[in-house]
């Protein structure tokens, strides 16, 4: 098997448990570099680290599998992983709709399945894993037998690896639009054009986390996508939800997401520029009890994390200027650029602008479907706050 020797330097960053390599990091390699192969990794003493997948093609030339220098990458060995994936979820009581597999979370590097009650998505980052796939697929197969399986490839980050953009069946054709339980309640997944792989299990904790606050309440939600957040607000006992999405489609799922539920009397929604209606709205006097915010990634490289920072700072103050007295913000975060210390912080920046003092109700991150990995940034991507705005 071809061997990557590491640098000096770099080898304890790895040795240490962090599965990528990047090339600038490698000191010589012995043996052939075929892209998708399997090779072991040895630090500077030659002492073994791993062994996973190599792309000359990408940045990120290795990224690790096993650091057991008896375990074979084959077929069988994504079977054993998968299994052990679902009994992990299974233990944490996600057993309808979860992230069955979280990429580095899970010791399987850009790999990506979403498992919506018998119907599954998956995501191939990179070389090494696509080449992996009928694998997986097989995998998948024996231990869920499932009505179907979709491939949500479209993502511009596999052009990076030297692969092609593609989405479709990998099962037997099957109705993509779904509908899946979340905390008793029932949305819409689009599992062909949706985001990312057609719906956002990654919150799905965190929105059983406004139960108490929004009761009786007036709750206006922002960057709504297909309405999960204000329809749990509805469930809970608002009094009136209105949510805004600048996307029609978002908005037209989100009406029919309101409607499956018997909420449409309590949930509206509307088109429209988040920044711009909640600085009118604020003009205007306008006042509610319970503000969310859970706004798309502002950044995805850290040259432009200013652009994150300021974009962050603006809707949260705009947010708070809205709420009432003694009501609360509910916001989110969900790039990795911006770990949790920075988003509090920026929240807080927020705040002394406009003249409010916040209230800590709690602070949390992705479901635990989706595991965090100390050391890993890309695994602790989410931040999910709720304060009390006085």
């Amino acid at each position: 098997m071809t061997q990557v020797f590491l640098r000096r330097k770099i080898s304890p960053r790895v040795a240490n448990g962090h599965p990528w390599i990047f090339a600038n990091e490698v000191d010589r390699i012995e043996g052939e570099v075929n892209g998708g192969d399997t090779v072991q990794v040895f630090g500077h003493d030659k002492k073994f680290i791993g062994q996973g997948y190599i792309n000359p093609k990408s940045q990120i030339l290795v990224r690790l599998l096993s650091r057991n220098r008896e375990e074979v990458i084959d077929e069988a060995f994504f079977g054993r992983r998968i299994r052990a994936c679902w009994e992990y979820r299974k233990k944490l009581g996600y057993t309808e709709n979860c992230r069955l597999i979280f990429g580095e979370a899970d010791a399987m590097p850009q790999l990506i399945i979403d498992k919506f009650n018998d119907y599954f998505v998956l995501q191939t980052l990179a070389l090494g894993m696509d080449k992996w796939k009928p694998a997986i697929v097989n995998a998948l197969n024996e231990v869920f037998s499932p009505k179907g399986i979709y491939e949500r490839n479209d993502v511009p980050v596999r052009e990076l690896e030297g692969l092609p953009q593609q989405k479709g069946f990998i099962s037997a054709p099957f109705d993509t639009n779904v509908i899946i339980n979340e905390n008793g309640l029932k949305f819409r997944v689009d599992i062909e054009n949706g985001q990312k792989t057609g719906y956002f299990l990654d919150q799905q904790d965190n929105r059983r986390a406004i139960q108490h606050i929004v009761k009786d309440a007036d709750v206006l939600g922002a960057f709504t996508y297909t309405g999960t957040f204000e329809i749990h607000a509805g469930h809970y006992g608002a009094k009136s939800v209105t949510g805004l999405d600048i996307s029609e489609n978002a908005v037209q799922q989100a009406r029919r997401n309101a409607e499956l539920n018997g909420l449409s009397d309590v949930v509206k929604f509307e088109t429209a520029n988040a920044f711009d209606v909640l600085k009118q709205w604020t003009k205007d006097g306008r006042k509610y009890d319970v503000v969310m915010l859970d706004p798309p990634a502002f950044t995805k490289s850290r040259e432009t994390i200013q652009k994150a920072i300021t974009g962050y700072k603006e809707i949260n103050l705009r947010g708070m200027k809205l709420v009432k007295p003694g009501g609360f913000l509910v916001t989110s975060s969900c790039t990795n650029l911006v770990q949790p210390d920075l988003f509090l912080e920026i929240i807080d920046m927020a705040a002394k602008d406009v003249r409010r003092t916040i209230r800590q109700v709690c602070f949390q991150t992705q479901s635990a479907d989706h595991p965090v990995i100390r050391g890993m940034e890309n695994t602790h991507y989410l931040k999910f706050l709720i304060v009390q705005v006085l």
